[in-house]
């Protein structure tokens, strides 16, 4: 079997030789060339035709954005972008992903990080995902600079504080792209609550809900600890933190509450999609609707199970429109899935769905 080609992006020669030797320590994969810079990238690029390209986001004549924008218009190809764990990077590196960057790497300290190799593992496993999805890449690579939205033709309900239903979505590879066409699509006067986990490290969901909120009619926000649970609003677990759904009383009333907790990762993984929505099926009793998209693994399976115990209604992005079909194909093969929607059309289904909603379910407090 032919190994995959990486071209290797880095202003450092110490970073590029350092990555080079993680990527070139799979038998799977091969380093065919490294670059020092944006321009050299771009040439590089088109002259070598790799199948997944790293890119380092900060660099000197051309940085990695630019050259990532280039790329994609021109000759597109999977690249993953190397950021460092800094307020800019996360905001650069949300950029990137808005442009067409499959996946995204952070540096464990900083621009230059003697340290890189504690996380070869996760370089090494993201560059085969990445090899995996150019096919699906260059088909999905129209209109790249702006989020499409489909308008919405739901008329709903003025939210009046109380909440009535809720939404949860999961998703990972892919994932930050796919919110940007299904959260601005979203009426102010939705009347439910959206809970989202995308998984993604610390430092980098604050910038995710940031950019979310600008493109927005909805409130979108990084969850906090405690807070109440509204209509209108989004909460995007933090990078690192499980989110669940807790219960609290409010004037005598009944209320749910957002709970953020460091407990085990669940198959590697803080946050998981299968403990936001296990908590939902304990403590909530109102109508829910669960959304898979895009992303590696099986996370939201298990969870989609008890979900449905407590008659929510499932979404699974349709596999033409996903980066990474492995979440949604998880939640498909587990039998719960009620719907398989393209990513364009899940925005107007869930106002569908919220329309006309399965009966309450019912749980003890």
């Amino acid at each position: 079997m032919a190994k995959t080609k990486v071209l290797v992006v880095d202003d450092s020669a110490f970073m590029r030789k350092m990555v080079s030797d993680i990527i070139n320590s799979s038998p799977e994969l091969e380093v065919i060339a490294k670059a020092r810079n944006g321009k050299d990238a771009i040439s590089k690029t088109k002259e070598l035709q790799p199948d997944v390209v790293t890119m380092d986001v900060e660099m000197p004549e051309m940085d990695g954005l630019t050259a990532l924008k280039y790329i994609m218009q021109e000759n597109p190809v999977p690249i993953i972008m190397l950021s460092s764990l800094t307020n800019q990077g996360a905001e650069q590196t949300l950029r990137a992903l808005q442009l067409g960057a499959v996946d995204f790497i952070a540096k464990p300290s900083g621009q230059i990080s003697l340290d890189i190799e504690q996380i070869s593992d996760e370089i090494i496993e993201k560059v085969k995902t990445a090899a995996g999805t150019k096919r699906k890449l260059m088909n999905l690579n129209s209109n790249i600079e702006t989020p499409i939205f489909r308008k919405t033709s739901a008329k709903m309900v003025k939210p009046d504080g109380i909440l009535n239903k809720l939404v949860l979505i999961g998703t990972s590879t892919g994932g930050p792209k796919a919110l940007y066409q299904v959260i601005p699509a979203l009426p102010a006067e939705i009347d439910a609550a959206i809970l989202v986990v995308q998984h993604m490290p610390a430092g980098f969901t604050h910038s995710l809900a940031d950019r979310l909120n600008s493109l927005s009619k909805v409130q979108v926000k990084e969850a906090e600890h405690g807070e109440r649970v509204l209509p209108g609003y989004v909460y995007i677990a933090p990078g690192d933190y499980h989110m669940r759904l807790d219960t609290g009383s409010r004037d005598k009333a009944v209320e749910l509450c957002i709970h953020l907790d460091k407990s085990a990762p669940r198959g590697g993984l803080r946050p998981a999609v299968d403990v936001l929505m296990e908590s939902a099926a304990e403590k909530s009793r109102l109508p829910m609707l669960c959304v898979i998209m895009t992303g590696m693994g099986t996370d939201g399976a298990a969870g989609i199970k008890k979900l449905k115990e407590r008659g929510a209604r499932i979404i699974a992005e349709d596999p033409s429109t996903c980066i990474v079909y492995g979440m949604p194909k998880a939640a498909v093969e587990t039998g719960m899935v009620d719907k398989i929607v393209p990513l364009p059309d899940i925005s107007e289904e869930i106002l569908e769905m919220l329309r006309n909603p399965v009966g309450k379910v019912s749980v003890k407090y």
